[in-house]
């Protein structure tokens, strides 16, 4: 068995002009004075990391590294969330998503998602000149607007649209492959890979691509009123990555997991801070080491109640005290007997005790 790396912290909440989270030696200081291990960092800010020279020059990913390194601080995977919105974008949310990317491919989405291709493709091969096993992305969505059957959705929409996402996904997971990176899908509501179902129908149409995995975090199945538990047992094979982020479904009679277009803090389903949620934490670690999951706590801080900074000390303790050391023992090795074959076919009475 193994035991999880971490903790380690998503910084795509925390970079920021204001100080400490305005470079990455300053925002890998901070994170070590809190505790962490690890910083999972977004490619999009250049002052943070250069992706298209971090994929070209190695030079520059060992510096990266050491400039965390004085800290005591790993990179533990980049996250290319956005960039992976942008690989498909159903018309109406094209001006919503346009501020993700540069202003010479707005209200131009081929143009866009062909930008966001080659950012992918940049950071495959950055990820790998980092050392890197994983990366973070989302899907993108071109069937969201259709979640809900009404009207009644017309024969072969969702079978097309899947084929479509993945005709745009088979290049890029080729190009990680190449890498020898995993490409790991966060599972949330939004993206066309939300649950278990809508993975399996992605991962179908391409045809089990070893590098499509996922990013599991159980904040996003509780708001949907599923069993994250099971999940683990379902999907522990391609489960690479994992955000410890907590939250709540609160039943109530006025909306449920759709949320009534309510702000976070009226709703039924809430992002929490670690701790102040319902996600059973100690379950979910117990799973993940029973698993062998060769991977990183990744706190991920996103509450509509409590600070970012609070949320990421308390989160760093949290993590800690819930990593499990797995042991190298069976605990009733002190009452084992020597054993051989002889021995084996005495007790069961197969053959005579001859000593």
């Amino acid at each position: 068995m193994k035991t999880l790396k971490g903790p380690a912290i998503f910084l795509a909440q925390f970079i920021s002009d204001d100080e400490p989270f305005s470079s990455l030696s300053k925002i890998a200081a901070w994170a070590s004075k809190l505790g962490f291990a690890g910083i999972q960092l977004p490619i999009g800010n250049p002052d943070f990391i250069d992706v298209k020279k971090a994929a070209e020059s190695k030079v520059y990913c060992d510096e990266l590294k050491g400039h965390c390194s004085e800290f005591g601080i790993e990179i533990t995977e980049l996250s290319t969330h956005l960039e992976g919105q942008l690989i498909a974008v159903h018309p109406a949310y094209d001006k919503l998503f346009d501020s993700f990317a540069p202003e010479a491919v707005h209200n131009n989405s081929k143009a866009r998602s062909e930008w966001a291709s080659q950012q992918l493709r940049l950071a495959a091969q950055a990820s790998a000149n980092l050392g890197l096993s994983n990366q973070a992305t989302f899907s993108g969505s071109l069937l969201w607007p259709y979640i809900y059957p009404w009207p009644q959705r017309s024969a072969g929409l969702v079978e097309e649209g899947f084929k479509e996402l993945a005709s745009r996904w088979l290049p890029i997971l080729d190009v990680f492959d190449e890498a020898g990176v995993n490409l790991c899908y966060e599972i949330h509501p939004g993206e066309d890979l939300h649950d278990g179902s809508s993975f399996e129908l992605f991962l179908e149409q391409v045809k089990d691509h070893p590098r499509a995995n996922i990013l599991y975090d159980p904040s996003h199945l509780v708001l949907q009123g599923m069993n994250y538990l099971d999940f683990i047992d379902i999907y522990r094979d391609r489960i690479k990555m994992f955000h410890v982020k907590d939250a709540e479904l609160n039943s109530s009679g006025r909306s449920g997991v759709y949320g009534g277009y309510s702000d976070w803090l009226d709703r039924p389903g809430r992002f929490r801070s670690l701790g102040d949620g319902s996600v059973d934490f100690k379950a979910i670690f117990s799973k993940l080491a029973a698993y062998d999951f060769d991977g990183w706590a990744v706190l991920e801080w996103e509450c509509c109640l409590k600070n970012q900074e609070d949320g990421a000390r308390e989160g760093a303790s949290f993590i800690k005290d819930h990593i499990i050391k797995v042991t190298d023992k069976a605990f009733d090795d002190f009452a084992a007997a020597p054993a051989s074959t002889d021995v084996n076919r005495v007790i069961l009475g197969i053959e005579e005790d001859r000593t």
